[in-house]
């Protein structure tokens, strides 16, 4: 409790902060003086054959185009079979052929329509305002939700209104009429100085009718209305062209079904002058107007969808949901040719994304600008509060510190020439590309400085280019019988049109539009004229006739003829009175001689005049006993009624149980979408836990895995410069083994030659041992002689065998070497 006191206080302070620094600003409007716009208008939504509209202001009609907005002063015309339909959001209004209508008052608190010819088919599905429907014989007031229809007659002295459901009043000349459910009641007169009702049963639907409840039938079975609030205008035409998804980060979003390449929002459509909002956006799909006049669109996984504000706050109208580039500063053409004056150059613009503040162009109360920002979006008060004194204090040219998120969206900026936007052409014929760094360095500003015209206002390119039907003057100019007085007519544009050239894109503060009226304007409005003080009235019950049905534009004339019973005797009383005032007037003139044949005359006169005083005594016994028994049947009738108002009352107790089941069972559906979509939420949440979790433990075995193969990798090269490392070793040892045994080869072959060497010698000294013996035949030497030589063998002889002998340790140790050095050595691994 506390805490939501603090809270209303600190918003109530901010709120006394930014009054403060208004009233402290030069030149700037106090809130006193300001006049905040309507937060609702009606949506031409259906057109089918010939139907005009003429805007407030203006004199001229061009062809009706939906998702137009229609405000106070705006008329429509819908010609022979031709039908419209318009969307104020908690009520739908039907347009029959022939019919005159246009709006006498629209705001937050009251709808006031008026129709001076043909019928409307009303559906009323929440009524949280006053509504009214003005005729020109009578003012019809709306009390409950329902469906009616309402009649003015071609003559402009007859009407009828048809309650199928709910309950209302008809008030004209004095009195007032109560129609309950599934009575109708037919009004003749002028409204103001007569009005003769009756009431009627309703007949049988007509084509209209049953049109009108088969349009009924997308509002009931509506599935945007699961996701956004009932108020909103426009909701039900998502169903059929989009679907909706949960975002983590917006909620539920609507995406666009079937779009072209490129699209973007604000981008197919014109731009439209309307008082007294200024610029408003006019798209062409037919979805085209509540997610650009409610809501914010965000660009994600490449794609627009459409993010709808709190769906418990009342949807609050704006004309156009985006950010201008451009402003007083801005002296240089986005692109090549121009300046961005009010004359010439190009206009750009980008839609705005959630929780991103929008400061409209024309003069409100800081009230109004944070029930237009809170109820299209999630924001706070106090970010509401810095975007709007910073762009007060620039005064109302630029916006500055705020980073728009689909100021970089791709393709989401839109820029256009200047006139494409002052003469309502379409926009996506005249797109210019520009460079992306000079739309991000171009300054932001709440409006276009852009100067309107009449063919902004018109909301056409050539107005006088499209043949329409136009309806007769006098039936436009017809008066019509009001119960509440309207505000007076919008001045028209050609009066504030040298105004608005000095104010750069800019409408009119309240306070001047209201001196530019004529000093001795009425204060009534001239097409109205207002019903005298009323008291409650009893319709009389029309005779049967159940051939005989109204026909459109033209209620049945009801009955209010005297009985033919007091109509003679009013006759007999009259002549008597007349024949005693002759005879008074013969008395006096004649002489007194004639006095006693005028006395006998006055005597048969009286006698005459008490039998008819007999007569009428027993005419008016008669008289008496047929009221007896009129006055019988009228209790008879009474009780009837009762009994039927007890039945209605009953009836009227079981639908308000049928809609108080409805509402619970619409709460029941919303506390189980709620519940699912937390359940959606939470299980999300888990996904992405699991997933989360999932991501680290995938994380943490590649980690591993990385770590092993690295670990692996060492190892190999490890090994391997190990491997190159022993095979260098076995290399080194090989080459040194391979040089030890050259060196003992070597060795050998030095031994083996100093052998042979020795050996030769040794052959040497004994050849000539054997030179120096004597011959055999000689004589025996002597014990101390050496032997002979032995015979060296001849060539081709092999040499003797050495004798057999033990070979000494030494040789035998050499001759072992001598193997192994001959071994060959190992191939090299």
């Amino acid at each position: 409790m506390f805490q939501r006191f603090g809270k209303t206080l600190r918003i109530s302070l901010a709120l006394a902060s930014i009054a403060v620094l208004l009233a402290a600003l030069p030149g700037a409007l106090t809130a006193q003086n300001y006049q905040d716009p309507p937060g609702r208008v009606a949506r031409i939504r259906y057109v089918q054959g010939s139907v005009s509209f003429q805007p407030a202001g203006t004199s001229d009609w061009v062809p009706a185009v939906t998702n137009r907005p229609v405000t106070i002063g705006d008329q429509l015309w819908v010609d022979a079979n031709s039908r419209a339909e318009l969307d104020l959001g908690s009520a739908v209004m039907r347009i029959g052929q022939n019919t005159g209508m246009s709006f006498l008052n629209l705001d937050d608190r009251t709808v006031q329509i008026q129709l001076t010819q043909g019928e409307l088919n009303l559906r009323v599905r929440r009524l949280n305002t006053a509504f009214e429907v003005d005729t020109p014989n009578e003012a019809f007031s709306v009390f409950q939700p329902g469906s009616y229809k309402v009649q003015a007659g071609q003559d402009g002295n007859s009407s009828m209104v048809m309650v199928r459901q709910g309950q209302g009043q008809v008030t004209g000349a004095g009195q007032v009429y109560t129609l309950d459910a599934g009575q109708a009641g037919s009004f003749a007169g002028d409204g103001t100085n007569s009005l003769i009702g009756q009431v009627t049963d309703l007949g049988s639907p007509d084509d209209f009718d049953r049109w009108a409840q088969s349009r009924d039938y997308q509002y009931d079975r509506s599935i945007s209305a699961r996701y956004v609030s009932p108020d909103m205008v426009g909701y039900e035409d998502l169903d059929n062209h989009g679907s909706w998804a949960y975002d983590p980060t917006y909620g539920n979003v609507w995406y666009p079904g079937s779009v072209p390449a490129g699209w973007a929002p604000y981008r197919y459509g014109h731009w439209a002058w309307i008082s007294p909002w200024g610029w408003t956006w006019v798209d062409d799909a037919p979805w085209g107007y509540a997610p650009f006049h409610y809501g914010r669109w965000a660009y994600m996984r490449n794609r627009w969808g459409w993010v709808p504000g709190p769906m418990q706050a009342e949807p609050v109208y704006a004309p156009a949901l985006v950010a201008f580039i451009g402003g007083s500063g801005f002296g240089i053409s986005i692109s090549a040719g121009g300046g961005y004056g009010p004359g010439g150059g190009d206009v750009g613009w980008f839609p705005l994304g959630p929780r991103e503040v929008y400061v409209p162009s024309y003069y409100a109360t800081p009230q109004y600008v944070e029930r237009v920002n809170t109820s299209n979006t999630v924001v706070s008060t106090t970010t509401v509060t810095n975007v709007y004194n910073s762009v007060v204090n620039n005064n109302y040219n630029q916006v500055t510190n705020v980073t728009y998120v689909n100021r970089t969206a791709p393709n989401a900026v839109t820029v256009v020439p200047q006139a494409v936007v002052r003469s309502a052409e379409p926009v996506d014929r005249a797109v210019i590309r520009v460079d992306p760094q000079r739309v991000a360095s171009a300054p932001v500003a709440p409006r276009p400085q852009v100067v309107p015209t009449q063919a902004s206002v018109l909301g056409t390119p050539s107005p006088g280019a499209t043949r329409m039907a136009r309806p007769p003057a006098p039936v436009m100019e017809r008066k019509v019988v009001a119960k509440t007085p309207p505000p007076p007519p919008p001045v028209p544009f050609a009066k504030q049109e040298p105004a608005l050239a000095k104010q750069a894109g800019r409408p009119l503060p309240p306070q001047q539009v209201q001196a530019l009226r004529p000093p001795t304007a009425a204060e009534t409005h001239p097409q109205v004229k207002l019903a005298p003080p009323a008291k409650p009235a009893t319709l009389a019950r029309a005779p049967a006739n159940p051939e005989r049905q109204p026909a459109p534009n033209a209620p049945a004339q009801p009955q209010a003829a005297p009985p033919q019973a007091q109509q003679k005797a009013a006759q007999q009383q009259a002549a008597q009175r007349q024949a005693a005032e002759k005879a008074g007037q013969q008395q006096a003139q004649q002489p007194a001689a004639q006095q006693q044949a005028q006395q006998k005359a006055q005597a048969a006169q009286q006698q005459a005049a008490e039998k008819a005083g007999q007569q009428q005594a027993q005419q008016q016994t008669a008289q008496q006993q047929a009221q007896q028994k009129a006055a019988q049947q009228q209790a008879q009738q009474q009780a009837q009624q009762q009994a039927a108002e007890r039945a209605r009352q009953a009836q009227a107790q079981q639908q308000s149980a049928q809609q108080a089941a409805e509402r619970a069972r619409q709460q029941q559906e919303a506390q189980q979408l709620a519940a699912q979509q937390a359940a959606e939420r939470a299980h999300l949440a888990q996904a992405q836990q699991q997933a989360a979790q999932q991501a680290a433990e995938k994380a943490g075995q590649q980690q591993q895995a990385q770590q092993q193969a690295a670990q692996q990798q060492a190892a190999q090269q490890a090994a391997e410069r190990a491997r190159q490392a022993n095979a260098q070793q076995q290399s080194a040892q090989q080459a040194a083994e391979r040089a030890r045994q050259q060196q003992q080869a070597q060795q050998l072959a030095a031994q083996q030659a100093a052998e042979r060497a020795r050996q030769a010698q040794a052959q040497q000294q004994a050849a000539q041992q054997a030179q120096n013996r004597p011959p055999a035949n000689q004589q025996q030497r002597p014990p101390n002689a050496q032997p002979a030589p032995q015979q060296r063998p001849q060539q081709g002889q092999p040499p003797q065998a050495k004798p057999n002998r033990p070979q000494t340790p030494e040789e035998k140790a050499r001759e072992e070497q001598q193997k192994k050095e001959q071994k060959p050595p190992p191939p090299p691994e």
